[in-house]
């Protein structure tokens, strides 16, 4: 089987991700193996999406940064109307965080550099970008980082005049205190405010409020200064914690700005990036607790997602035998080269799978290879779908999507491909709809019940 071709020279990858109003799919080119992401938006399926996506092309087009991700181009055919953007191998910021850990204080340093640097370029262009959270921070194959996903963004100051912005907008936990209270706002230190939970997610592996209001418990303790014994702050030292509390000031007048952090001790202390990786040896699984009750503020997502009916993995297995016709199904991507990836990953010398097969695939951590049948891995993972009380159902081509909610009661939406690399079979998981870490420590506790068929012998790019 060979993949669908998309003009000449240029051919389809696998789907890399998915968004309110569409999915992102993976661009090769025959000749060159050149790579380009492509987003693609049915304008005839969300009717509001076409003014805001125009509006997207029109400030992302204007941009050019090392951080900020690079748009290509952009156009319409019939009803999908499709943006040609770089494609970022690393993908996303959020899977660099461990749940309820974080990571080395240096990596979040070197990333939180990049993130400054790209906002402070957008406010120059008197862009405010709106929706700044680890899903919409990409990491290219030489570690940059890139801020993607303008579809919030409007212009706040042009041709040296500035305007206050009114709508209430963003990913609620990453969201200023006056962007949440209604009235008009500024743009910068709003963003501001997102860059630091971002800061805290990304060195204690949760954000510190459900969201900047007195709604919140989490939220009163920290602007009444009854904190310090409490989560995430116990986690941080003193230096990052001194320059969280300038950075998350309810007063927006008061709050740090983006020069002034660039200037602060924390971001311009020396840690040791690669040695730094060293402080989380012990593998995840065994630092996280495999449990329903995920205590404390946690991340979410803003788009609430309809549940899905469930169906008895029986008939999913019947099914998918009926549609393979042979020992094995296939699920989107139904091809080995239309997975994308990391061509720098090692290979262990025990593994059989072809190189090649691994050279085009996004990197995540969020996969694994089993070494018992489908119908068995599928009969656990049902089990455990179950057990764990997860909504799920199975699409015509094999995705099995899981619908559930955070610790928010917000819609949390991720879907498991089956594909067969070489006579192994590979459970690849991604996050559709919701929040990133709490997709995460969902993976992680199914990853868990799964331990016994996971294949160790096999190295996956993650």
């Amino acid at each position: 089987m060979t993949m669908k071709m998309f003009v000449e020279d240029w051919k389809f990858g696998g789907v890399l991700g998915e968004g309110a109003f569409g999915e992102v799919k993976l661009l090769i080119n025959v000749n060159t193996n050149a790579k380009v992401a492509v987003k693609m938006i049915n304008l005839r399926k969300h009717n509001d999406a076409h003014m805001m996506v125009k509006k997207e092309i029109c400030i992302q087009k204007t941009l050019s940064h090392e951080n900020v991700l690079k748009l290509y181009g952009s156009r319409q055919e019939d009803d999908v109307l499709m943006m040609f953007l770089e494609y970022a191998i690393g993908g996303e910021l959020f899977d660099r965080i461990e749940p309820d850990v974080g990571m080395p204080a240096g990596q979040a340093q070197y990333y939180m550099k990049q993130l400054l640097n790209g906002v402070q370029y957008l406010h120059q262009k008197g862009i405010a970008h709106r929706d700044i959270k680890p899903e919409n921070l990409l990491i290219d194959e030489n570690d940059v980082l890139k801020i993607c996903d303008f579809g919030l963004a409007t212009m706040f100051r042009l041709k040296g005049r500035e305007r206050l912005l009114d709508k209430k907008c963003g990913t609620l936990p990453y969201v200023a205190p006056e962007v949440i209270s209604g009235e008009s706002y500024h743009a910068e230190p709003a963003d501001t405010w997102s860059c630091g939970v971002v800061l805290i997610c990304m060195l204690c592996g949760e954000a510190p409020f459900n969201q900047a209001s007195t709604e919140c418990s989490y939220y009163r303790k920290w602007i009444t200064g009854n904190y310090m014994l409490t989560s995430p702050w116990t986690k941080l030292q003193y230096s990052a914690l001194n320059l969280v509390k300038k950075i998350l000031l309810p007063n927006p007048k008061k709050r740090i700005s983006i020069p002034q952090i660039l200037e602060h001790s924390w971001i311009n202390s020396t840690f040791n990036y690669k040695d730094d990786q060293s402080l989380y040896k012990e593998p995840l699984s065994k630092r996280l607790i495999y449990d329903d009750t995920f205590d404390g503020p946690n991340l979410s997502y803003s788009q609430p997602t309809p549940c899905l009916p469930s169906i008895d993995m029986k008939d999913v297995i019947n099914l998918l035998r009926d549609k393979s016709g042979s020992n094995l199904c296939y699920s989107q991507p139904t091809h080995n080269d239309d997975l994308m990836i990391n061509s720098q990953l090692p290979l262990t010398q025990t593994q059989t799978i072809n190189l090649n097969t691994f050279q085009c695939m996004v990197k995540r951590m969020t996969r694994f290879f089993v070494k018992q049948d489908w119908e068995k891995v599928l009969e656990i993972l049902g089990a455990a779908l179950d057990q764990f009380h997860y909504t799920w159902n199975l699409d015509e081509s094999g995705v099995i999507t899981i619908s559930t909610v955070d610790t928010r009661r917000m819609p949390l939406v991720f879907k498991i491909n089956l594909i067969e690399m070489d006579s192994k079979l590979l459970l690849d998981f991604r996050l559709s709809k919701g929040c990133g870490l709490e997709f995460k420590r969902r993976f992680i506790k199914l990853k868990h019940v799964l331990r016994d068929v996971i294949d160790k012998d096999v190295t996956v790019p993650s």
